[in-house]
Order: structure tokens, then sequence, then C-alpha cells
């Protein structure tokens, strides 16, 4: 059975975090680092993995995966062939801070071929995730980030936004007279939005990429 790229990716994720961390991620994991909108669509991929023989699941253990297949390598989970119907072009813009707010490096070159399956809603742009304040939501540092340009964001949302001349990606919170941008790590502090900084959405966090590394 050919495995698709998403599979494939996910492949490469799982070989990645046992190699670093001793343990596969979770279902719950796989689904936040994908973008999946349920857990059900990370257990179908793994029902999928397992069924092409790339992988063994452990009966009653929750993380109890064994990598069988060879893992692909970084340019076979990020790349896709030029003719994919599913495939999205997309331009890196840059970094974006998941720790503190960093100045957004605009202006690079470089573009890579996607996944459309990858992201939800489909992204306009990709960020390189520098920091560590998203880890609990499965965003890494050095994760390419799938961004849907927009302005308007509900609260409980990640997004990507712009304080001052900074950006940043953090979880938004809207309250009657402030505005927070909270990261998913309890090392870090929230942001309080202040009413004469220059703030704005400058997108909607759709998904992620992690690199080979």
């Amino acid at each position: 059975m050919k495995l698709t790229d998403t599979q494939q990716a996910i492949l490469g994720l799982i070989a990645e975090r046992i190699e670093a961390e001793g343990v596969p991620p979770s279902q719950t994991e796989i689904a936040r680092a994908f973008g999946f909108s349920s857990v059900r669509a990370a257990q179908y991929h793994l029902e999928a993995l397992e069924a092409a023989g790339a992988i063994e699941r452990v009966p009653g253990r929750a993380r109890g995966i064994r990598v069988l297949a060879p893992v692909p390598g970084p340019q076979q989970a990020l790349d896709l062939a030029v003719g994919n119907d599913d495939a999205l072009h997309l331009p890196v813009l840059g970094q974006v801070a998941a720790g503190l707010p960093i100045g957004a490096d605009i202006g690079s070159e470089q573009m890579v071929l996607m996944d459309r399956a990858l992201f939800s809603p489909a992204p306009d742009y990709l960020l390189k995730v520098k920091g560590d304040s998203m880890i609990d939501e499965g965003i890494f540092e050095g994760d390419l980030i799938g961004v849907h340009r927009t302005s308007d964001a509900r609260s409980g949302q990640i997004v990507v936004a712009r304080v001052d001349d900074a950006i940043t990606v953090k979880l938004l919170k809207i309250g009657k007279d402030r505005i927070r941008l909270l990261p998913r790590n309890p090392d870090y502090a929230p942001i309080e939005v202040q009413p004469d900084q220059d703030f704005a959405i400058e997108g909607l966090y759709c998904g992620l990429v992690r690199p080979n590394r």
C-alpha cells in the first residue's frame, strides 16, 4: 500500500520523537501537530500506516508504536510532486516567535510545496517558529506553521499577531476591557496588549509541518 504525503510526514514525526524522547507522540499530539480537527483523523492515518506495514501498534499501550518501514527524508516529508492537485505552493515569509515577540524577517525567497490535507483552512504562507512558548499546542521551534491571512479572529483561536513592530504566535483571548496573547507553556507569561500599542491580527494558525532535523 502506497503511503500518502501526510502519512509519510506522520511516520517521520513518529520516528523523530522516538529518537529524541524515547516515546512516540500520542494521537492527540499528532492531531495537533498536523492541524487535524479531531483525534479520529490521527487514528485513521495510524491505522493506514499499520495496514501498510510501516508501523506496529502494541495493544494496551497508549503510545505503543514501533516503526517498521524506512523513514522518509527531509525533502520527502516536505516536498510533493509539482503536478499534485493536493499541493500548495507556499512562500516562507520569515520567522514568528513562540516566546517573546520578535521582528518578522519578511522577504524570504524560499518556496515549498505542501500537502493541502495538512492544513485547515488553506494557508497563504508559512512562518518558521522560533521559541518554545507554544509547546503544549504541539508547536515547536523550527516548525513551519501555515498562516491563513485574515484580520478577523475569535477569542480562543491561535493567531499570528503584530504588537507594534513585532510578530508572535499565541492563543488569543479577548476580554471586555483587554486583549491578551496567551502562551501554551507555563514558563511564559501572557502578553497584555496595551491601549497605546499598535496591535493587529495578521492571520490564523492553520496547521504545521515539522521538518526532519
